[in-house]
């Protein structure tokens, strides 16, 4: 029979020799994506990205030097074996390590193609200039944002400042993933809703909105004020998307939700998404609440054509009426009512959607002309409203799709080049 002790030794000093091996390898970035991805980010959001996933990889390196040690002073059999389960949890701490490298490696190998790349240069310039806007003057810190393309209907967000998987660091960058569909069709209006998600996780806004929609309605409908109040982060970052991109935004959600039958009426518990029923409604009463009349009534009448509200489940069609006719107050109380999060000022103060109302947007075309999607002086001034404008057309003018969807790649790429020469 060999030594146990010596036995025991050989299996926890070989495990210990992989995982170390294995933290090395996590050193190398070029792992995880191409150089050539790399390079296609801006280098202050590069720079904050590697340094945040170099200081992961650094703290398992000094667990791995302690695992070590501890390794060498063992000397029983059972000593050995405590190495043994620091051993597996070490692996544990490694596999946390790993998936947010997997994470930020895959996002970042999304711009490969330097197409893709330049578009996405161009979406991370248009999302933090929305930030920048409101947490700017709120004296609070602009994150970087670093987006990414994938599949599906819908985008997403790991918000700044989350606590990361390996459970002691916080990202630097909020990571946004855009769809492919929607970063191919001129209108990635998505973006600015997750980073309505940002703004309110950044400044507080959604448990203060949540507040407001109760105060509203606790007279006349306290379960209209609750039930919004529920969905208040989803509806804060619609109304944020709204106020940069106005009907682009609108038209693009719709044509995310529309469809899902199976979520017209419903959500699943917990779930912050209003139902699409009322969030297309609410989202179109933006638009006639600060435009007056135009395509959103079309919108909203074909979908209340589709979907009629007397279809609704007989739980939920009381709430979804009484809902309805208080859209009003609804959008009063997401663009317009003061909040502490903002100084004590409506969001409007700082995103006004009359900016990009479509008679402005005509007038910002008209004045600058051709210019507007060439010049670097347009192209960096109003890269928000170019977007606004670009999926206005996009949603109005379906004709003109093809066409549309070229001038706005043209106009990105160039945006995309001249951003991260300007960085």
């Amino acid at each position: 029979m060999p030594d146990a002790t010596a036995a025991l030794r050989l299996q926890v000093t070989r495990q210990a020799a992989h995982w170390r091996a294995a933290v090395v390898a996590l050193a190398d970035f070029e792992n995880f994506a191409a150089a050539s991805a790399w390079a296609n980010l801006e280098r202050h959001l590069g720079v904050a990205i590697r340094a945040q996933l170099r200081r992961s990889v650094l703290h398992l390196q000094r667990t791995a030097d302690v695992l070590d040690a501890e390794l060498r002073a063992a000397e029983t059999l059972a000593e050995l074996d405590r190495v043994r389960r620091l051993v597996v949890r070490f692996r544990r701490r490694f596999l946390r390590v790993e998936t947010a490298l997997d994470f930020y490696g895959d996002a970042v190998n999304t711009r490969t193609s330097p197409k893709i790349g330049g578009l996405l240069r161009a979406c991370d310039i248009l999302a933090g200039r929305s930030l920048e806007q409101v947490l700017g003057p709120l004296g609070l810190p602009t994150p970087p944002v670093l987006t990414y393309v994938d599949r599906g209907l819908g985008a997403s967000i790991l918000r700044s400042g989350l606590r990361l998987w390996d459970g002691r660091s916080f990202s630097v960058a909020a990571a946004v993933k855009v769809t492919r569909h929607n970063l191919g069709g001129a209108r990635p209006t998505a973006l600015l809703h997750e980073c309505g998600h940002q703004l309110g996780f950044s400044t507080g806004w959604n448990d203060e909105l949540a507040a407001a929609f109760r105060r509203e309605f606790q007279h006349d409908a306290p379960d209209v004020g609750d039930a919004w109040a529920g969905w208040s982060s989803e509806t804060a970052a619609d109304a944020f998307a709204f106020a940069h991109a106005g009907y682009a935004a609108v038209a693009a959600l719709h044509d995310v939700i529309a469809g899902e039958e199976q979520r017209v009426w419903t959500v699943p518990p917990g779930d912050p998404h209003p139902p699409a029923a009322l969030r297309v409604l609410a989202n179109a009463a933006m638009a006639r609440r600060f435009y007056g009349v135009g395509p959103w009534d079309d919108l909203a009448g074909s979908w209340t054509l589709t979907h009629p509200l007397r279809r609704a489940p007989d739980r939920v069609r009381g709430l979804y009426e009484r809902s309805a006719a208080r859209l009003p107050r609804i959008v009063d109380v997401l663009l317009l009512r003061p909040m502490r999060a903002f100084h004590g000022r409506p969001l409007v103060a700082y995103v006004d959607p009359l900016r990009v109302r479509p008679d402005e947007l005509a007038r910002l075309s008209h004045e600058a002309g051709t210019a507007l999607f060439t010049s670097p002086h347009w192209l960096w001034t109003e890269s928000l409203r170019l977007l606004a404008l670009s999926g206005y057309r996009a949603a109005t003018e379906p004709e003109h799709a093809a066409d549309i969807a070229q001038q706005y790649e043209n106009w990105m790429t160039r945006l995309g080049h001249d951003g991260r020469a300007a960085a």
